[in-house]
């Protein structure tokens, strides 16, 4: 059944109750019931259909009739195993010796937070291992320095997808290059490959250039926006990194206490086997799952995300564990620590499995077919850039999938440019491509959205709400260099545009800012 704009209800509706109640789990079961009623409305058990609708879908999230879901069933296990791996490099003390080591490195709080940002630069191979690892690797560092974890999981976020969409050598680049060459082909564009194609997209994705660039700069100069404001005062101030009224803290180990002679080695050593150890079993996965000619990029484009995470965490749990041993921790210790990494990450699987129930929803009523037919191609071909930016965006957001953004609005953008102007076609792939990042970045059930959350131990709701203020901004720096670039067709005319657009908005942040009262126990 066609339900049109209503199909934009449940996952509006979600948001709206996200924004009033601060309620993450009350706001996507509404979101849930009421998109799984929508569904079925037409039937005359309506009320049990849309119930057994809910729990075939959640069943399907660890099981389906080929046997285990291997990709969700693997991600929340790397999750525990996150948990776990946390709570061992705490007890042994790893936790404590690294931040004391930091501190005397890393003297300000501006530094802290460039550190957790050039890690989120470095570590681009895939969006869920760097949002994850980045915010456990900057925290003791940043809880030091009293550095919110909202800001953290800004910073994370903000790195994160944006270094992984414009990097060739990614799970996300592979994807979208394969995208990108079966729409090259479709049309007959044959000037360049796909990966050549893919390398002059990555300049004109303004969203994640200019991310990436606030991050850095809303750290130099203290901007904190909006929510931002409060989280980061409350940190300063009071030595309160997060709002312990709202619950309990994704990857808090509350129970696991720190040795007292701790090495710098204890946190180093499992955070590097665990990084080795994921690219490794990428490369392997990719490369058992390649046929024909084996290169990087057939590799990447068919690697197991999930397992090779799954298998990395295992080997660096295990390398935590013998450490802990090592280090004499009794048994009942390191089981009370393991237990505890368990619970701290209760709250952001809560999250993840309710995120995917209400994606399959969403998907089911069609929000982003609808959303993509709403693209006129009797606009003005100068304004198709910037429209596509917004629309993608809005679907990346409704739908709470950058991946799925890719997959439905590419095709359509490549579409539009062949019967409008093929010369438009690279700017239109690259809008979508931007855009989707945005809406993630916008959205509260965005995977991607939640596992930063969950890495830099933030409440999600707090990272959702902080995050908003930077994304619009750069948003609309974006959104003004689609508009250069669509009536220019100059990448170089669209980077400079942006540039003078987000500078602009940043010195006018910056002033207001330098009017304000100065947090007093802030360092440089």
């Amino acid at each position: 059944m066609e339900h049109g704009i209503l199909s934009l209800l449940p996952p509006v509706l979600a948001l709206v109750l996200v924004l009033i109640t601060k309620r993450v789990l009350l706001s996507l079961g509404v979101g849930i019931i009421t998109g799984a009623l929508m569904v079925h409305q037409t039937e005359e058990m309506f009320v049990n259909a849309a119930i057994m609708d809910i729990l075939t879908i959640v069943t399907n999230i660890f099981v389906t009739e080929d046997g285990i879901n291997t990709w969700e069933f693997y991600i929340i296990l790397f999750l525990f195993l996150l948990g776990m791996i946390a709570a061992l490099i705490t007890i042994t003390g790893g936790g404590r010796a690294f931040g004391e080591w930091a501190m005397a490195r890393v003297k300000t709080r501006v530094g802290a937070q460039f550190t957790a940002a050039f890690l989120g630069v470095i570590i681009f191979i895939d969006d869920y291992f760097n949002s994850l690892t980045v915010g456990n690797v900057s925290r003791p560092l940043t809880d030091r320095h009293r550095i919110s974890r909202a800001k953290i999981a800004y910073v994370v976020d903000s790195t994160a997808a944006p270094m992984c969409v414009i990097s060739p050598v990614s799970s996300w680049g592979a994807y979208i290059i394969t995208i990108i060459g079966g729409i090259l082909a479709t049309h007959g564009v044959m000037q360049y490959e796909a990966l050549h194609a893919f390398l002059l997209i990555a300049p004109m994705n303004f969203y994640a250039v200019f991310a990436i660039i606030a991050v850095f700069a809303v750290a130099y100069w203290k901007l904190d926006v909006g929510p931002m404001k409060a989280h980061e005062f409350r940190a300063v101030e009071w030595n309160e990194l997060v709002d312990r009224s709202k619950g309990p803290i994704p990857g808090e180990n509350e129970d696991a206490v720190p040795q007292a002679h701790g090495k710098v080695s204890d946190l180093v050593v499992p955070i590097l086997i665990l990084i080795v150890g994921t690219v490794f079993f990428m490369v392997v996965t990719g490369i058992q799952a390649t046929e024909g000619e084996l290169s990087l990029l057939a590799t990447f484009e068919n690697t197991d995300v999930a397992a090779a995470l799954l298998y990395g965490g295992l080997v660096s749990f295990a390398s935590a564990l013998f450490l802990a041993f090592m280090r004499k921790v009794s048994v009942k210790h390191i089981s009370l620590g393991l237990w505890s990494g368990i619970k701290s990450m209760l709250p952001a699987i809560y999250i993840l499995i309710f995120a995917w129930t209400i994606i399959e929803i969403i998907d089911a009523l069609g929000t982003g077919e609808y959303l993509a037919a709403q693209v006129d191609t009797f606009i003005p071909v100068a304004l198709l850039p910037a429209l596509l930016f917004l629309v993608a965006g809005f679907m990346a957001f409704s739908t709470g999938t950058s991946w799925g953004t890719f997959a439905i609005m590419l095709p359509i953008a490549g579409d539009i440019a062949a019967a409008t102007d093929i010369t438009m076609m690279l700017p239109v792939l690259a809008a979508v491509l931007a855009g989707a990042i945005f809406g993630d970045h916008c959205s509260p059930i965005s995977d991607t959205t939640i596992l930063s959350s969950a890495g830099a131990g933030s409440h999600h709701i707090d990272h959702v709400l902080t995050q908003l203020p930077y994304a619009l901004l750069v948003g609309l720096t974006a959104t003004a260099s689609f508009l250069v670039l669509g009536f220019t067709g100059s990448t170089i005319l669209g980077l400079a545009a942006g540039a003078v657009v987000l500078a602009a908005i940043l010195l006018l942040l910056h002033f207001a800012a330098k009017r304000e009262p100065r947090i007093k126990a802030e360092k440089a």
